[in-house]
């Protein structure tokens, strides 16, 4: 294990907050007719091959709860499953590292079934650990102290791992599932796109607003 990927969620609190803003950034042809004969000598016509578009890599995912009454990091790569551990506190499947966190805490890495049937550390530990990069597109959080660090390349993240700050931010404050603030990483180039639409919709696709429920109304006054 990387002793500086785990030194960053031990100081993931210290997350600079003067670079962040608040709702701000820092920041043709036509077809000619087939002809009814070859001319005599003329080259045979081959169609030109079909081009074929590379197929498109699915997304990379990195999940961390920090459980403070338990002293525990929660990992996840799959995320229906870290849905499901953030509306239960619960999760089936696990392989578990005791005190192998920072400080002595524990790692609980999250499993599904496709998980159960590895022989070996799942993508989501060899992502943790740095022993694999993304080569597609990344989205990954942090949910720590009750704030949601948000990620949408790999390269922001491994840093926050590592350095357990953030140097350049986009905030919303009270816009999580349950009035969290949520913090998105920026970096220099991503930054010059002001707020990162993107992220945003990326994240309340996964943590969709929870509909306030309807007052009885009052009783009418005898």
């Amino acid at each position: 294990m990387q002793s500086n990927l785990m030194k960053g969620l031990v100081l993931a609190g210290a997350v600079s907050l003067s670079a962040c803003a608040t709702h701000t950034a820092h920041t043709g042809t036509t077809k000619a007719d087939a002809p009814t004969a070859q001319a005599a000598g003329a080259a045979p016509v081959v169609p030109a091959a079909a081009s074929v578009a590379p197929q498109e890599r699915p997304e990379a995912n990195l999940f961390i709860v920090f459980n403070e009454d338990l002293g525990r990091y929660y990992i996840f790569g799959d995320p229906e499953l870290y849905r499901i551990y953030l509306d239960t506190d619960e999760v089936a499947l696990t392989r578990a590292f005791i005190g192998d966190g920072p400080d002595g805490t524990s790692l609980i890495f999250g499993m599904n079934k496709e998980d159960t049937k590895r022989d070996g550390p799942m993508p989501a530990e060899k992502l943790y650990r740095g022993e694999v990069v993304p080569e597609g597109p990344f989205y990954g959080e942090v949910l720590k102290d009750g704030r949601y660090y948000v990620f949408f390349t790999w390269q922001d993240m491994a840093d926050y791992l590592k350095q357990g700050e953030v140097p350049l931010t986009y905030t919303e404050i009270g816009v999580g599932p349950k009035g969290e603030t949520v913090i998105y990483a920026l970096n220099k180039e991503t930054a010059k796109a002001g707020r990162p639409a993107a992220a945003i919709e990326r994240f309340h696709k996964l943590h969709p607003q929870q509909a306030a429920p309807e007052q009885a109304a009052p009783a009418p006054a005898n």
